[in-house]
């Protein structure tokens, strides 16, 4: 055994289960045995945590941890309630706390931190309520170019997502996802060239030190950066994103500034839309993947930053930083 013991949180109650599984799976590859004895803790579908296949209860498994890395995406990981959870038993974790995973997570919530720091963000109709959902549809119709993106307010990885031209598909997406028990987030879609940026506290000395901006460009099969596109490897991503010097810079400021914002911790990557119109804040992953296929890891790589020291230097930072 190994210096620190680091539980390593995968799976989840949530839509994106199997994309966390292949993220817990590269940070146990990548976590340094040298310094760390790393447990694999899985949470199975119905939210049940196990420990070497055997059930158990998270009481027993954070007594026996110095710290946690959470390896978990969407519901139940990314929306404060696991963080709550580690609060209680005073674990040390990465990335940011219950409050600020939650704004994050809540995509309207996002957006208004964003308009009060003065970033653009596209024009959006909240709709929590079916009996609200005809009367929103007809006013996005006559109002919003179309077509238009819906898409759950708080989920990740594209989940759920739907380009929608015309009243009946709006309605239909919409009622899809009322019905799974989320509210709806209607948005003006922004044409433009997709960005997304990272930002690593405490990096090379740097209190926010902010990835170069990467360039995603889906397959001309694919409308949008959907969950199909983001996984299924034929989207094009180029890190750095040649974009002009003053779009990077403007990505680079933004992306920490919605961090600072939203007073998150540790890292995050935030999405942006750069249009003729200007650079349009989308929403941000307190939890990014860190799959083999994820933006973190090529941003990182990018920059000379091997997977393994940016996992010890996020274990580093909760350790130090414990709640």
């Amino acid at each position: 055994m190994h210096g620190t013991v680091v539980g390593v949180l995968r799976g989840g109650p949530s839509s994106e289960h199997d994309v966390s599984l292949k993220t817990g799976a590269a940070i146990l590859k990548n976590l340094p045995a040298d310094r760390f004895t790393a447990r694999d803790i899985f949470i199975d579908r119905q939210g049940v945590w196990h420990e070497r296949g055997i059930p158990v209860s998270p009481e027993r498994v954070l007594r026996n941890v110095d710290a946690i890395v959470i390896g978990l995406h969407g519901e139940y990981g990314e929306d404060g309630e696991v963080q709550k959870l580690l609060e209680r038993f005073g674990v040390p974790y990465t990335g940011s706390n219950s409050l600020s995973s939650y704004l994050a997570m809540h995509k309207v919530l996002a957006k208004q931190h964003a308009l009060d720091i003065e970033l653009l963000t596209p024009r959006y109709h909240l709709v929590e309520k079916a009996e609200d959902l005809e009367r929103i549809a007809h006013e996005v119709v006559q109002t919003f170019l179309q077509p238009v993106i819906v898409k759950p307010v708080a989920a990740g990885s594209s989940v759920g997502m739907a380009l929608t031209h015309g009243y009946d598909p709006l309605v239909e997406a919409a009622t899809a996802i009322l019905n799974a028990g989320a509210g709806v987030l209607i948005e003006e879609r922004i044409q433009g060239r997709e960005a997304t940026v990272g930002v690593v506290e405490g990096l090379r000395d740097e209190e926010h030190y902010v990835l170069p901006p990467i360039e995603i460009i889906p397959p001309p099969s694919e409308q949008f950066f959907s969950y199909a596109a983001k996984y299924g490897g034929e989207t094009r991503e180029i890190c750095p994103g040649p974009f002009p010097k003053e779009v990077t810079k403007e990505l680079m400021r933004a992306a920490k500034e919605i961090h600072k914002a939203l007073g998150l911790r540790h890292y995050s990557r935030s999405d942006f839309i750069v249009s003729p119109r200007g650079i349009y804040y989308l929403e941000t992953n307190t939890l990014p993947g860190m799959t083999e296929q994820s933006l973190m890891p090529k941003a990182l790589a990018a920059v000379g930053v091997k997977f393994e020291d940016f996992l010890t230097h996020l274990v580093h930072l909760a350790i130090k930083k414990k709640i």
